[in-house]
């Protein structure tokens, strides 16, 4: 289908004199400032429209028609994690029952099946297990590429890069080198949530901070290795927070090029500690429909001269509202997944694969051309008809048999097992009275809650 600009001038008329000077100024590709993305954040009525009209423009300009996808696996090895952030609902204290770690035999076997239907990347990330052999990421990679020369890593967000750098003792720099020599082609830009540090010691104490993501992130980028870029929206953060959080992501793009992409990821509440418990007074639920298009489009136009893609989240908003988003300034429709445990855990109702076929079918109902991709969004295979032949991933009935987030944690043979669980495990009925209780991260503290009725346990030694 082909699309033709309007002739905006006589549209932006009907708008604010504000929101219209704004506007004219990103269809002229001129960059806008913070302060005029705050007034896009509060568009009502027609203004809310144009500025999903301009994205649209801008998106089209950019990109074209084509929506891209990757064929993809998710290998969330362990959700054992040293850290307990209010918004994960996917780590468990490495006492806790549903720790799992898999081995990298288990790792190496899931990557050659994703790759034995049809993927080019698989994507590795995980919590951060207590006194890990800090070579266990390299080892990973060499197993995988010895294996699957030709698969595309995606892997380890700043946050474990920095966890592995650590547990080595040796610079981030010299981890990020080891890794690329190990095998690691390109880093998720995760665990950057939302780039204010007041608020990420609230939502996420000793979460990597501010400056330690963006140094990673820059060094990374110096090293020649590509990332994602992402933003957490919809809890406790502010439209302010939101638009300096796009423009830090605009400015080091700028300096270093590095990035392929921006995600924005709606907050998934249901299951996260902080929403779950009401841990902070004004909690949101995730962000409404309408905040969802404005973010998209407002990244859009933010972004507009430095980052060409912008992709949503189908697992976070499912599929059809992630179809409305390719209007509002999205292009890529993200990954198949296969295997997805993070936005399960904590809640979403999506589901962890999304077969290509249907990826093509979402974008031809708009009226626009699927096209697979590879990480770095060199385009693999366009598809202006649908293939006689099935691929390999779309002939897949049985699902199940990738298996799932809440099977794994059911896994004897992968449940995690760490040098100091017996001390702990003997001393675990001094401090609490009910084993079934789930501690719950309060400051750099914890407290226990009662399973049953919700109620506070006293957490003292008795």
């Amino acid at each position: 289908m082909s699309f033709q600009e309007p002739k905006m001038d006589a549209i932006l008329k009907y708008a604010d004199p504000v929101i219209s000077d704004i506007l004219d100024k990103a269809i002229s590709e001129k960059e806008i400032t913070t302060k005029d993305a705050l007034e896009l954040f509060d568009a009502k009525g027609v203004d809310f429209h144009l500025i999903g009209l301009v994205a649209d423009i801008l998106r089209k300009r950019r990109v074209g028609n084509t929506v891209t996808y990757v064929v993809n696996r998710n290998i969330n090895f362990t959700n054992v994690c040293i850290k307990q952030c209010g918004f994960c609902a996917f780590s468990r204290d490495f006492r806790e029952e549903e720790g799992y770690l898999l081995p990298i035999e288990e790792i190496t076997r899931r990557a050659k099946e994703a790759y034995h239907y049809g993927a080019s990347e698989v994507c590795i990330q995980a919590g951060l297990p207590p006194d890990m052999d800090g070579h266990l990421y390299e080892n990973i990679c060499k197993e995988i590429k010895n294996q699957i020369p030709n698969i595309h890593i995606h892997g380890f967000s700043p946050e474990e890069i920095l966890y592995g750098a650590t547990r080595l003792e040796v610079s981030p720099e010299e981890f990020l080198l080891r890794l690329k020599e190990a095998g690691v082609d390109t880093i998720p830009g995760t665990s950057a949530e939302i780039l204010n540090q007041k608020l990420r010691d609230k939502i996420s104490p000793g979460r990597i901070t501010v400056d330690d993501w963006t140094n990673i992130i820059k060094t990374a980028h110096k090293l020649g290795i590509k990332s994602t870029s992402t933003m957490m929206f919809g809890h406790l953060e502010t439209n302010e927070d939101r638009v300096n959080h796009i423009s830090k992501i605009r400015e080091i793009q700028k300096e270093t090029g590095g990035f392929t992409e921006f995600v924005p990821l709606n907050f998934i509440p249901s299951e996260a500690p902080m929403y779950k418990h009401q841990l902070h007074d004004g909690i949101r639920s995730g962000a409404s429909g309408n905040d969802v298009l404005l973010v998209h489009a407002i990244a859009r136009i933010m972004l507009n001269n430095v980052i060409d893609n912008i992709q949503m989240s189908w697992v976070k908003e499912g599929h059809k509202f992630s179809q409305l988003l390719l209007k509002w300034g999205a292009n890529d429709f993200g990954g198949t997944l296969i295997n997805e445990s993070i936005s399960t855990a904590a809640g979403s109702q999506y589901g962890q694969l999304l077969k290509p076929k249907e990826i093509r079918h979402l974008a031809r109902d708009i009226g626009r051309i699927p096209a697979e991709r590879n990480t770095t969004y060199q385009i693999l295979k366009t598809f202006e008809k649908e293939p006689e032949t099935t691929e390999a991933l779309d002939s897949i009935e049985n699902i199940e048999k990738f298996g799932s987030y809440f099977e794994l944690i059911k896994i004897n043979k992968f449940k995690y097992k760490n040098p100091r669980w017996l001390s702990y495990k003997n001393r675990l009925p001094r401090y609490i009275t009910n084993a079934a209780a789930r501690p719950i991260p309060i400051g750099r503290g914890m407290y226990f809650l009662n399973p049953t009725n919700k109620t506070r346990l006293n957490a003292t030694i008795i």
